[in-house]
């Protein structure tokens, strides 16, 4: 088992990491302040089960593949950024809605959650950060290695929860007021559409 001061200070990077503007908590903000707070959880809790998947990846040394094989790191890449285009158009598309957070329909949460899932997994980036960064506070005399990389993942996870699932909420605050104005709805899925945009073109650019 990782001791826990080593613990500790893992989790205290990885909140800073996900405090960090990036990707993956502006599209949890603009999709808490389209739809309500629990469609940005619902997507955060979909980016942590893909979290799930790249520690279980490193965890097991699949990662590695990806560091290694330039086309399987294109192949994974081409489908992200495919994806995100596809989000991209969809929401130009959307046409505006009165938003009533209070009374969220749950049946339209589990496409975000799934949304979340395969944005996280269709980013090659995520495993081999988790390669090169995860590897720095395991040590072998702590114990077998394997699950010294779940108990990362998992203390990685949490922090992603905890920040993710504030941002939400925040969002979903801001959200909630501009609902009400169709074209403040309008703005927001542009907004979100230029997101999406700017998600593909930074994995589009990304290397190894």
């Amino acid at each position: 088992m990782i001791p826990f001061d080593v613990l500790a200070g893992f989790f205290t990077v990885t909140v800073l990491l996900a405090l960090a503007p990036g990707p993956d908590n502006i599209f949890v903000l603009t999709q808490s302040a389209v739809c309500g707070r629990m469609a940005g959880i619902a997507v955060t809790l979909g980016l942590c089960v893909g979290l799930m998947f790249h520690t279980t990846a490193v965890a097991l040394g699949v990662s590695a593949i990806f560091q290694a094989s330039e086309l399987a790191f294109l192949v994974v890449k081409i489908l992200g950024v495919g994806y995100l285009l596809y989000l991209a158009w969809g929401a130009f598309r959307a046409k505006p809605e009165l938003v009533k957070q209070d009374k969220v329909d749950h049946s339209d949460l589990l496409p975000l959650f799934r949304r979340g899932v395969i944005m996280n997994i269709t980013n090659p980036k995520v495993a081999i950060f988790f390669l090169s960064f995860f590897p720095q506070f395991v040590d072998p005399a702590y114990g077998p290695v394997m699950p010294q990389f779940l108990q990362l993942g998992l203390v990685f996870i949490l922090s992603v929860i905890l920040v993710f699932g504030s941002v939400a909420i925040a969002a979903g605050a801001i959200g909630e007021r501009l609902g009400k104005s169709v074209t403040a709805q309008k703005v927001m899925n542009r907004i979100a559409s230029v997101v999406f945009v700017g998600m593909a073109l930074k994995l589009a650019t990304a290397t190894r």
